[in-house]
């Protein structure tokens, strides 16, 4: 489908899951088309980078829960930053342990899952609704960490065929099987969309991450991943990572960045980035 096409589909007021992990493969052109659209109060479940910073700075978010929101390379993202220290969006902050398993809950569709993330910390002060599980076999007591639902999964990945299966050629699969096994509807964007059959040319059977059944769409978007990572077809770009933060300090920085990079569609997006590198 058209990028177009799928930033239609998605509504004011939907828990929207965004796979990747931090500033790496990102589903970015996604995030980008949603930026374009009216959509509103949106609750996003993110191990966070650029995506979540972005859609607070646009007003799109009333919720975020995350293990982290982080740049990677560069510690904290500034407009994730400036809405938590605001209070201008709700947060459930989890340990990252905790994340995981509120993910394989959802992916499997059951409610909660038992896990020993947590105890003993101040995530349970911090989350109060959350509760504890006494085990039915011993005297273990775990944490209930509740399932992560979501109306919609967005993820990126290296390569794709038009039905729906979606392969990842780089170090990590980064839980993007989970995000798309836990949403009512995933959106898988990819660097290309090839034959069937050549999935398996050049790489593993265990490269093939995300299974059809679980793909509502497929949008072909090279560089859809800029300016995170998509290893090995490209590295995070740094230069430019830079430049959106020290833009964030400043309000008519930021509005140039905007108006440069932002407010036009995918292909103006792709063709500064050129410009730049030129």
């Amino acid at each position: 489908m058209a990028l177009e096409d799928f930033a239609v589909t998605i509504e004011s007021g939907m828990t929207v899951g965004i796979g990747g992990w931090g500033s790496r493969r990102k589903p970015m052109a996604l995030v980008r088309a949603l930026l374009r659209t009216d959509v509103k109060d949106l609750t996003i479940i993110s191990l966070g980078g650029p995506d979540v910073g972005l859609l607070c700075e646009a007003g799109k978010v009333r919720r975020v829960a995350y293990g982290f929101v982080s740049l990677d390379s560069i510690p904290l993202d500034p407009h994730f930053r400036a809405a938590r220290e605001s209070g201008s969006i709700e947060i459930s902050e989890y340990d990252e342990g905790m994340f995981v398993a509120g993910l394989r809950a959802a992916a499997q569709r059951i409610s909660f899952l038992p896990t020993r993330a947590g105890l003993a910390s101040d995530v349970l002060t911090m989350n109060p609704d959350l509760r504890t599980v006494a085990s039915p076999y011993d005297d273990e007591v775990y944490v209930a960490m509740p399932a992560l639902r979501m109306d919609v999964a967005l993820i990126h990945l290296n390569r794709a065929d038009a039905a729906g299966n979606g392969q990842y050629l780089g170090p990590d699969p980064y839980f993007d099987d989970l995000y798309a096994m836990a949403a009512d509807r995933c959106y898988l964007s990819c660097e290309e969309i090839v034959p069937t059959e050549r999935l398996l040319a050049d790489a593993p059977f265990q490269s093939l991450l995300v299974k059809r059944m679980y793909v509502t769409g497929v949008i072909e978007t090279p560089r859809g991943a800029h300016f995170t990572s998509c290893a090995p077809d490209y590295d995070r770009d740094e230069q430019f990572q830079r430049e959106y933060v020290a833009a964030a300090k400043e309000s008519a920085a930021w509005d140039s960045f905007a108006e440069t990079y932002l407010r036009g569609d995918e292909a103006r997006y792709q063709s500064a980035v050129d410009q730049r590198s030129n």
